[in-house]
């Protein structure tokens, strides 16, 4: 750290590896070719390291006869352990894989597939009674440079067909990946990342979360962001161990995979966590293999914090990361208080270096002051693929990535979030933060989780809105979260809108997407209660 600057320097005592995916996947195959590398947690299937890396090549030697290094391959799917072998092999033919969320409709994925300039699509299986072919056939014709399309699932029927090339050579510092973003302020933009980013990234992160080696991982995030495709899946490859892979999430499953493949490891959202303690199984099932749960993407309170570790019996880890950083920037220690880990995001990962900067005039600002969260450091990415004015709006020339993200750091060199710059809700002269909002509402009974918004107002510009998923077992009395409020903030931050939902929406890192919230608001979307009096 710099002495009472907001300037955290970076810890470069650990040395980066200078290695690629594919390198990453030969070293493991030589080190423990026989230890159990990937498992289907749909229908068992298992490939050991091995098994794997040859499976990989055969992938890799199919791809680079169709195609030229540097080219884009987009996937588009759930996470099958074909995503996998896709993503090796990509990375092994040189090639840079673009993967893309299932949930898109037809004009998203075309702009997706347009902008990255992708010449090979690799469409998933059907996704809740959706026939992901029939999306890709309709926009084809719309989509000249998009040569080959071909389905993930029959990858091995892909690698069986006549034709393979040798595999040339790649580089740390290649692009691997062009990642979109999740998207919770509107249109997403490409973040282009390095082997060398991703494979130490996923390493750090293993080390920093105090996972032994050889574990069992259980991967419940999606294969098209960075927390699956990234944090678990290059992360178990670095720790030695096992890769659980759980196409898509439900909480019954994830028990079952729990005490079925003796899981020691589980990095998911809160969302998961709550669903999966709230399952009328959890107290039926044994979990007692699971040792660490890593948590992010969204608040996570000291309440939630506490109960995680009694009710699962595990150490738990907060962490902080974007799609651009490739993704962990900061973590907690598993040892840390639960205050500790509720209140602050971390520190930074070694050689990755953080600031709190005036997002006005650049400068860095004092320890405990509030200011723009900048990056800098191997995990960055290069770009936004082919925008150079978001890419130059996003960093700087001395190299800083701007996160967007209001947050503290403290004479520890922890960091604690505390909001958006551009998620402050402005209430006439005055300004209401909806993260101490939503700090005191959650886990008040009968809240489950909770979103504040600022919604559209002619007089004031904006006015505050609560919007509450409530827990399984009562709805929440809104006067007495009202007068709660009332009793601990100003009265111009106290909520005047409150709207009960069945499920915020997220992103795929979890992520509360209020720019949702705050348009299907204005339509008229949700049964809105308005409670005010002593609030204006």
């Amino acid at each position: 750290m710099t002495a009472s600057l907001a300037h955290y320097l970076p810890d470069t005592s650990v040395p980066l590896w200078e290695i690629t995916l594919g390198g990453l996947l030969a070293d493991a195959a030589a080190e423990v070719p026989n230890l159990t590398a990937l498992v289907s947690g749909t229908d068992a299937r298992r490939w050991t390291y091995a098994e794997l890396d040859r499976a990989v090549d055969r992938v890799a030697g199919s791809l680079a006869a169709r195609l030229a290094p540097g080219d884009r391959v987009a996937v588009w799917s759930i996470g099958i352990p074909e995503f996998v072998l896709l993503q090796f092999g990509c990375a092994r033919a040189g090639l840079v894989l673009v993967p893309l969320n299932p949930a898109y409709q037809g004009p998203e994925l075309q702009y997706a597939l347009e902008q990255s300039r992708s010449r090979a699509l690799f469409v998933g299986p059907e996704l809740r009674g959706r026939d992901l072919h029939a999306v890709a056939d309709g926009i084809r014709a719309d989509l000249p440079g998009l040569e080959m399309v071909e389905r993930l699932d029959a990858l091995e029927e892909f690698t069986a067909r006549p034709g393979a090339a040798p595999l040339p050579a790649v580089a740390p510092l290649d692009p691997f990946m062009i990642q979109y973003t999740s998207g919770t302020t509107g249109r997403p933009k490409g973040a282009v990342l390095t082997h060398r980013g991703v494979v130490n990234n996923a390493r750090l992160s293993a080390l920093r979360a105090g996972i032994a080696p050889g574990g069992v991982w259980l991967n419940p995030l999606p294969m098209f962001h960075t927390g699956g495709c990234v944090f678990n899946a290059l992360g178990a490859m670095a720790n030695r161990g096992t890769h659980v892979l759980m196409p898509t999430w439900e909480p019954g499953a994830a028990l079952d995979l729990l005490e079925r493949e003796r899981i020691t490891f589980l990095c998911c959202v809160p969302t998961m966590l709550i669903g999966m303690m709230e399952h009328t199984d959890f107290d039926k099932r044994d979990h007692s293999s699971l040792a660490t749960v890593l948590s992010g993407g969204s608040t996570v309170p000291p309440e939630l914090v506490r109960r995680i570790e009694a009710e699962l019996d595990v150490s738990f880890v907060m962490v902080f990361g974007q799609t651009e950083s490739g993704p962990t920037v900061t973590m907690t220690n598993p040892g840390d208080p639960d205050e500790l880990k509720a209140q602050t995001i971390g520190y930074p990962l070694p050689h990755t270096e953080v600031r709190i900067v005036d997002p006005d005039t650049g400068a860095v600002l004092a320890c405990g002051e509030q200011g723009e969260l900048c990056i800098r450091g191997y995990g960055r990415m290069l770009e936004y693929f082919e925008l150079p004015a978001e890419t130059a709006a996003s960093i700087d020339a001395e190299g800083w990535m701007h996160s967007g993200d209001l947050a503290r750091m403290d004479s520890n060199g922890y960091f604690a979030i505390t909001g958006r710059c551009k998620d402050i809700i402005r209430r006439g002269g005055e300004t209401v933060s909806p993260r101490a909002l939503e700090d005191l509402l959650f886990g008040r009974p009968g809240v489950a989780e909770v979103a504040v918004v600022g919604v559209p107002d002619e007089r004031l510009g904006e006015k505050v809105a609560a919007f509450i998923r409530p827990t399984t077992q009562a709805a929440p009395d809104l006067a007495a979260l009202r007068r709660e409020l009332i009793a601990a903030v100003a009265k111009f931050k106290v909520p005047e809108y409150w709207v009960l939902i069945d499920q915020l929406p997220l992103t795929a890192s979890g992520k509360v997407q209020k720019f949702v919230l705050r348009d299907r608001f204005v339509a008229g979307e949700y049964d809105i209660q308005r409670l005010q009096g002593d609030t204006q």
